[in-house]
């Protein structure tokens, strides 16, 4: 039987035959066609109705961060990419899909917010992701089973995490970022951010410390010492200042450790950020440990004394008792710690000098703690910050012999009490200052400004605002003023009549009131 394909067709019209029908035959049948009715699909369960709002990217976040500046900078830059990824931030928790708690271990009650926030959040059947130093130190705490955990080099990839969470899976990146066999400071620092403050830009110039301070609980989480290199901490001051920020803070657990790893060390980074800060603007340096600031205080004064940094350094000193110093395995002594103040402050004059001090540490006795006392009386610190020791699972002096807890809490009182006597601005009332506004107070009655000393200035918002009609949260403003209430410590209750002479944007003005 011959094949079909033994004839030889030059065209595709060739296959019509004269028995098929004519195209107008082929219409006129058509009419005769009954259309039959397609039985419509079941509708589907509500399960798989919604399966489109399990899409990835499209659910509104509320993130919460407990703790230091260098966690608020991590949040920042967890929001950044959440946002750039689809998802909304929002600051409402109840219609949120997703809540990312970020969480800080340095304290008993920080740690129990956190972990009462998750349990809220469970009991609101909200998805959940963790991150900062808490399951980073303790992931397998009973608390964190079946959540999914960022650690804390690893918030360059919040967005994969939280994919999968709102899948309904759980993954944990709690991995430490290496090149090359050398621990990296963590994620990159060119990634997407969301300022809490669009003004001031947080930068953490290196993760973990030198340290091993019996009751700390960070270093299980952020361990050793690793930095960034200067030239991409310089990169993201001047993409910062780019973006309009008008204040730059440098944090870290240790900023005086900086670049012990990498060849380098703080001043080198801090005269090359220097450089980068236009008129106008503010750097302002993070907490250093005494031990590490110590061979470079004539640099540091120098640097301190420079019209764009505030005249502010936080050194913590924790006790005045070089016995408890020994325990708390700090690294210094109490002259160290004094030969850091005393040499500041002659070299920087009208220096803020913050420090830290821990109530009732394992072994603090009545003397110990008088000498801690003493030391507060002598140097008047205008910003104590002061602690009841907590003791922290997992650290060394939660193994020691603990100080009552009625004793820890009575010391702590005492210190405040002696805190509150003194009025260290008192001498400061009608000077004349420049301070660069930055924020609103939580009420918005007040703007809230800082001079070269970074001491705070309230201003009312209400007279000012009768004058400018923008809002300081959109623009740099830059005020000279007489100051007249310095908070939190300052007796006068209400401002004096000022002169302010303000550079609002692009205009200038000179404003009486």
């Amino acid at each position: 039987m011959p094949s079909s394909c033994d004839s030889l067709m030059e065209d595709i019209e060739d296959m019509v035959s004269s028995s098929d029908p004519t195209p107008h035959e082929r219409q006129s049948a058509r009419k005769s066609i009954i259309p039959r009715s397609r039985k419509k699909k079941e509708l589907l369960s509500d399960e798989e109705l919604q399966a489109d709002s399990l899409i990835p990217g499209t659910q509104k976040i509320w993130m919460k961060t407990w703790g230091c500046s260098h966690n608020n900078s991590d949040g920042e830059y967890m929001a950044g990419q959440l946002a750039a990824s689809g998802y909304k931030m929002t600051d409402d928790p109840t219609e949120a899909d997703v809540w990312l708690l970020n969480s800080c271990t340095v304290k008993n009650p920080a740690e129990d917010h956190f972990r009462n926030s998750i349990k809220k959040a469970q009991d609101q059947e909200k998805k959940v992701v963790v991150a900062g130093c808490v399951p980073q130190a303790q992931p397998r705490m009973d608390y964190l089973k079946g959540l999914s955990i960022i650690g804390v080099q690893q918030i360059d990839r919040v967005v994969e995490v939280v994919d999968e969470a709102v899948k309904g899976h759980s993954v944990r990146l709690l991995g430490q970022k290496k090149d090359g066999g050398r621990r990296l400071g963590g994620a990159r620092l060119d990634l997407p951010k969301i300022r809490k403050n669009p003004l001031i830009e947080i930068i953490s110039i290196n993760t973990g410390c030198l340290n091993a301070c019996t009751y700390c609980k960070t270093k299980h989480a952020r361990g050793d010492l690793a930095s960034y290199p200067i030239e991409e901490l310089v990169e993201r001051a001047r993409q910062s200042f780019q973006e309009g920020v008008c204040e730059i803070w440098l944090t870290s657990e240790d900023t005086g450790a900086y670049g012990r790893d990498i060849g380098t060390d703080l001043p080198t980074l801090l005269w090359r950020l220097v450089e980068e800060i236009p008129e106008g603007a503010m750097l302002r340096l993070g907490m250093t440990n005494p031990p590490y600031i110590l061979e470079h205080l004539e640099e540091m004064a120098k640097i301190l004394n420079h019209p764009r940094v505030y005249a502010f350094l936080h050194v913590p000193v924790q006790s005045a008792s070089d016995s408890v110093l020994m325990d708390m395995k700090r690294e210094y002594c109490i002259d160290d710690f004094k030969r850091v103040v005393d040499f500041l402050k002659e070299r920087v004059p009208g220096v803020t000098i913050a420090t830290d001090i821990i109530c009732g540490f394992p072994g603090e006795t009545e003397e110990d703690f008088q000498a801690t006392i003493d030391l507060v009386k002598a140097y008047r610190f205008p910003s104590l910050f002061i602690n009841q020791f907590y003791p922290r699972p997992g650290t060394p002096a939660a193994r020691m012999e603990q100080v009552a807890a009625h004793v820890k809490k009575q010391r702590t009182k005492e210190l405040s009490q002696v805190f509150h006597s003194y009025n260290p601005y008192d001498h400061k009332v009608g000077e004349r200052q420049h301070v660069l506004v930055t924020e609103e107070s939580f009420d918005s009655q007040y703007y809230v400004a800082h001079n070269k000393y970074y001491e705070q200035v309230r201003l009312l918002s209400r007279y000012i605002n009768k004058r400018l009609k923008h809002r300081v949260h959109k623009s740099c403003l830059f005020l000279t003023v007489y100051i007249s209430n310095i908070f939190p410590k300052c007796n006068l209750k209400e401002p004096v009549r000022i002169t302010v002479s303000c550079t609002f944007a692009d205009s200038s003005s000179t404003i009486f009131f």
